[in-house]
């Protein structure tokens, strides 16, 4: 019951803020939210079932692309966009999952991040449709859901705590059930859960579709929460991104990417200003981290001080 207070007491809190902040910090905030529900997704695999991947920014894009292209072509409306974009993700997710998991450890890095370069190429490659490298602006009267406008700042905040609160619900959910112990299983020993008679492929397998389905749900939200899709969020720094919030809010906790997402988004606005070397900042940080709590912020303190955080 505590478990599930805390985390309520985050939801409630994140929807009291949007009448206490100016507008730019709480349009921050709405992007850190989407962003937090793009990290989740990597934490079921990394943090949960043990998949270091470095991929997870084809997945991203597949969500982002798969609204956006029907909205651009077809004239599609919001909604029907956003299924198609969650659908997306996890379409292309259980794809890389049935190649790339017949390897594993460092091969896996590698071979995701392959498949991510390929569809980042893609993108470019097929321009005419994808907009290319310039991508393209969904235009604000596609951006209406129920009769909210997703491009006025009430409503995107709104939006992105919805997703946000269905996405951190649903992974507490999920980590808490049979399922996800054993996820937890198969990270701690793979060898060991195999003769208890479980399958890893297929248990890596329907968890990196579920993380594809955060993925697309959150890069589906955030092109229609702010108006553009384009190829750069397939790039690298993509899936170096979610990686930084996982390990930095503490990978295999719930409200770790949350955490992360807010530190790194931070870290970045605010160093930026002074400085474009703003990455070395942020990885300096991590080298810190790592160095004196390897197991992130929220990793640590469950160690030394609420051993009950999930």
């Amino acid at each position: 019951m505590k478990v599930w207070a805390l985390h309520l007491a985050v939801v409630a809190a994140l929807f009291a803020l949007q009448f206490v902040l100016p507008p730019y910090h709480a349009t921050n905030l709405a992007r850190i939210m989407v962003l937090a529900v793009f990290a989740m997704g990597y934490n079921i695999a990394f943090g949960y079932t043990g998949l270091l991947s470095l991929g997870h920014a084809v997945f991203f894009a597949a969500g982002m692309f798969g609204m956006g292209l029907p909205v651009w072509h077809l004239d599609w409306t919001a909604l029907p966009a956003l299924i198609t974009g969650l659908a997306a993700g996890g379409l292309v997710a259980g794809a890389v999952g049935l190649l790339a998991l017949r390897t594993a450890g460092v091969s896996f890095m590698i071979v995701t991040l392959m498949f991510a370069q390929a569809g980042y190429l893609l993108l470019l490659y097929f321009g005419a449709v994808t907009g290319g490298d310039e991508g393209f602006v969904v235009e604000t009267s596609s951006r209406s859901v129920f009769g909210w406008n997703l491009s006025e700042d009430g409503p995107r905040y709104v939006a992105a705590l919805t997703l946000f609160a269905a996405a951190l619900l649903s992974c507490l959910w999920l980590v808490r059930s049979p399922f996800g112990r054993v996820m937890v299983a198969m990270r701690e020993n793979e060898d060991r859960s195999r003769m208890l008679g479980y399958n890893p492929f297929r248990v890596k397998l329907i968890a990196l579709v579920m993380s594809g389905l955060y993925a697309g749900a959150a890069g589906a939200v955030y092109g229609l929460l702010f108006g553009y899709v384009g190829a750069t969020f397939a790039t690298i720094q993509y899936s170096i991104l979610p990686m930084l919030y996982v390990l930095l809010g503490g990978a295999g906790t719930v409200l770790g990417p949350l955490l992360g997402a807010a530190v790194v988004f931070y870290l970045i606005d605010i160093t930026s200003a002074f400085t474009d070397a703003y990455f070395f900042v942020v990885g300096a940080s991590l080298v810190a981290l790592v160095l004196f709590a390897p197991k992130g912020i929220l990793g640590t303190i469950r160690e030394r001080v609420a051993a009950w955080l999930p």
